[in-house]
């Protein structure tokens, strides 16, 4: 009876031991990411993207030889403050809810005369080659700098995309059987150095929305929104989803729903 008392209490002292020294070194590698993080701060090279944005922008080209200035982001033509951070929305004259991509890809066509296929052929970057729909998203993102994240999907369809990006967001799927909350419904998950946001609650979901478009450094390009929502899906083994795919939309209209308050910080910079 004593002998096991005892190999009880050393087995405790053990497990409390090794749980002291995890504890330590999450700690010391929240310090090192955070040094880490602050490094990158000092130079953000997405601020070089966003310039070339703003020049895209204001650019006559297309068929048409037309500039995007008149662009409705659902605040008016040509006004850019604030619109990314309420988006994606609902939009009367395409009578669907579109995010800042799939809006600006209907620009591109029905104001400069592109064909779609043109437009978003190269949709993302590739060594050498940078992607003009990843500078205006940039410099579209940076107009909402310091603006908080208005999503409340009050329209109908607003609701039902949410919905359905909630969904999404939960259902199992692939062959690993993965959901998106499996890594980002809970507080603390972490993959190897990298921490997991709890995208189901407002500060999470915040982290994660508020500072996209981010500059990837591992990558050496700026990202938007849609490439890291397609790039996850890929990585849980999902099918991969199409460019300007409903379903992404649906996704980001949950997740900047569940954003809906806290502040736009973009372009980031990310590991």
């Amino acid at each position: 009876m004593i002998q096991a008392l005892m190999r009880m209490l050393f087995g405790s002292i053990v497990a409390g031991a090794c749980i002291g020294s995890v504890a330590a070194q999450d700690s010391k590698v929240a310090d090192e990411l955070a040094k880490y993080r602050e490094a990158l701060a000092d130079g953000n090279p997405a601020d070089l993207l966003e310039v070339k944005g703003e020049a895209l922008w204001a650019e006559k080209r297309g068929p048409r030889n037309a500039s995007l200035e008149q662009c409705d982001l659902g605040l008016g033509p040509g006004k850019l403050e604030g619109a990314y951070a309420q988006l994606p929305r609902y939009f009367a004259d395409t009578r669907k809810v579109m995010d800042v991509e799939s809006r600006l890809v209907y620009c591109m066509v029905t104001l400069q005369g592109f064909k779609q296929d043109e437009v978003t052929r190269q949709w993302f970057s590739k060594p050498g080659k940078e992607s003009d729909i990843e500078a205006l998203v940039t410099f579209i993102g940076a107009k909402s700098n310091g603006k908080p994240i208005n999503v409340p999907a009050a329209h109908p369809e607003e609701q039902r995309m949410a919905k359905i990006g909630e969904y999404i967001f939960y259902r199992r799927s692939g062959p690993q059987d993965f959901s998106c909350a499996i890594c980002h419904g809970q507080d603390g998950k972490r993959i190897r150095l990298q921490e997991l946001g709890n995208l189901t609650t407002r500060e999470g979901a915040g982290t994660a929305m508020k500072t996209w478009p981010s500059y990837r450094v591992s990558q050496g390009a700026v990202w938007t929104m849609q490439r890291r929502l397609i790039d996850c899906m890929r990585q849980a083994r999902w099918p991969e989803p199409d460019y300007l795919a409903d379903s992404i939309i649906a996704l980001e209209t949950f997740l900047q729903k569940t954003a809906t308050g806290t502040v736009m910080e973009t372009p980031g910079i990310k590991r």
